[in-house]
């Protein structure tokens, strides 16, 4: 077994430099929103879900399934991965169990 740290992309690090903490889905759903220069309302109606619903996500009030999460990526165009493993991890964080969630395509 490997105790080799995998390095962040840099991708990961940039996001993570501009929301100002460790990559979420949360933060990584309202950069997307943000950069398109979307709206609460609109952004909520392409993923159709509410505005409040969506507010919560991104101030980390709820969390989001795996099977929403891959929804959402195939909605704004993105592969499901990210978007699965950030959900997965979101919910380990959540049960306090000290791991990191890592997603491969099957």
């Amino acid at each position: 077994m490997s105790t080799k740290k995998k390095a962040k992309s840099e991708t990961v690090k940039f996001l993570e430099k501009i929301t100002g903490g460790p990559l979420t889905l949360a933060r990584l759903l309202q950069s997307i929103r943000l950069g398109e220069e979307e709206t609460l309302v609109a952004f909520a109606d392409k993923l159709g879900i509410s505005k409040q619903h969506l507010c919560d996500i991104e101030k980390g009030r709820k969390v989001v399934s795996p099977e929403r999460a891959a929804k959402f990526a195939r909605t704004l165009g993105y592969a499901k991965e990210q978007f699965v493993a950030l959900a997965l991890q979101a919910l380990v964080d959540e049960a306090d169990l000290h791991l990191k969630v890592e997603v491969k395509a099957a």
